[in-house]
């Protein structure tokens, strides 16, 4: 082969020519084009909004259609979305997928390598979800930090009663509920004798008024029911962003609907009647069988919240990964494939920051103890390999569920722990046979046991 021909089959194939890399920063972008462009292929521009609709404008000047830029902080936001709504095809690439050069770090060579790697098809998307999803997944990521703050104050309510010797947490389960709430009010209002605030006791309350009595008989200092009494007005002020939160989430949910796809059939019989004590205030199962047109929570281990979080961070179109092992792969759940010269070097998992990924262990981890098919392969996973590794396995098992559910509207039906224990004995039993008769031996099922003759 010639030399001239064997350079040109060393070359890549251009797969966008119209493309651009832009290396973010926190007080400027520096944006590279195509070298056949113009003059000037290499631009810097401010962070601030006149700049990036300068940017933009230039872009389009330039004949570009299509950006990409790496996830640097939450710096790439503001470029992603002025750029998204001026029409360009941007993608979000993981800065791990992009690594330069070692020993020629800057700015422009960044951008030009972003630029070249874009170019010949070289980078991958990071998955962003729609708008809808979008504006859905902020609201309720402001109210999980919203919870957050909510918790420390309560830690700040537990620690003023301790410093007062009002054992209040002792007694009732949460001091948070009807009954505990009652008393810690009434203690800031200057209510501090032990049987007057016993007395606003919830019926439904299992200590006893005798026990309750003693638990309030403290020391109440000014300092400390000062502290009580801003960590109880902060802790309010939470709840009510809370419920502004809430009220945004409901009406997220109600634009995913479609009225042509409101399922006609009535909801199906909910599998557990108990609410999560930090679930939204509306009926979130009632509002995602609307949007979504199926109940998720009919899979073992997604109640109504979980559902509700999980499709805020994956969206409802599964078209997004060919398959359910995709999907399991993007959420680092599936084994890895780190091979050399035919031999496995490592299968683990890989690490992974990913919400929904959390949000699915978390899941997994609450059927340990369930009588279910899920729970049985748990416990039947983590007596062979560790609870770690069942965690992932049963997340696993629950994302596939949560694809098929979405993808191809499979419905979920639970064969019960009875039916896995007896599929797990017939895999051994199977595998005996197989081992057996590689001996040259054979195994006979026992003889029933005769009945007795009375």
């Amino acid at each position: 082969m010639s030399r001239s021909k064997k350079k040109r089959s060393q070359q890549l194939s251009v797969v966008h020519p119209d493309a651009a890399g832009i290396d973010i920063g926190a007080e400027f972008h520096v944006v590279a084009i195509p070298p056949d462009r113009g003059p000037e292929t290499v631009r810097s521009f401010s962070s601030f909004t006149q700049d990036l609709l300068a940017l933009a404008e230039w872009l389009r000047e330039h004949r570009i259609r299509t950006v990409a830029l790496e996830s640097t902080g939450v710096y790439w936001i503001p470029v992603f979305e002025i750029l998204e709504v001026r029409g360009f095809d941007v993608i979000l690439t993981n800065a791990r997928d992009a690594r330069n050069v070692p020993g020629r770090k800057s700015d422009v060579n960044d951008a030009q390598w972003l630029q070249k790697l874009h170019q010949f098809g070289l980078l991958r998307a990071s998955f962003q979800p729609s708008a809808e999803i979008a504006v859905l997944r902020t609201y309720l990521r402001q109210r999980e930090r919203l919870l957050d703050y909510c918790s420390a104050h309560i830690q700040h309510m537990q620690k003023a009663l301790m410093q007062m010797n009002v054992q209040l947490h002792h007694v009732v389960t949460d001091i948070t509920g009807v009954t505990g709430m009652r008393i810690i009010r009434a203690i800031i209002a200057g209510e501090h004798d032990p049987l007057v605030l016993a007395s606003h006791r919830d019926p439904r309350c299992k200590a006893s008024v005798e026990r309750i009595t003693q638990a309030l008989t403290g020391h109440y200092r000014p300092e400390h029911l000062l502290s009580l009494t801003q960590a109880v007005e902060l802790y309010d002020f939470y709840q009510r962003q809370v419920q502004q939160c809430d009220q945004r989430i409901e009406a997220a949910l109600t634009a995913l609907e479609v009225p042509e796809q409101v399922p006609q059939a009535p909801l199906p019989k909910a599998r557990h009647k108990t609410k999560s004590p930090n679930a939204p205030a509306f009926d979130v199962r009632t509002a995602l069988y609307r949007a979504l047109g199926l109940d998720l929570t009919q899979i073992h281990g997604l109640g109504p919240y979980v559902s509700l979080k999980l499709i805020a961070e994956c969206g409802t179109d599964m078209t997004r990964w060919p398959t359910a092992k995709h999907f399991t792969s993007w959420l680092c759940l599936s084994p890895g494939t780190k091979i050399s010269g035919g031999r496995v070097l490592s299968s683990r998992t890989r690490r992974s920051s990913s919400r929904a990924a959390a949000i699915l262990r978390l899941a997994a981890t609450t059927l340990s103890r369930t009588d279910t098919a899920l729970g049985a392969f748990y416990r039947r996973l983590a007596a062979r390999v560790g609870k770690a590794k069942a965690v992932t396995a049963t997340a696993r098992k629950i994302a596939t569920l949560f694809y098929n559910a979405l993808r191809h509207g499979m419905d979920y039906v639970d064969p019960g722990a009875d039916y896995y224990e007896q599929h797990y004995r017939e895999r051994v039993v199977h595998n005996l046979r197989r081992r057996a008769q590689a001996l040259g031996l054979e195994i006979r099922e026992p003889a029933p046991a005769a009945e007795g003759v009375s």
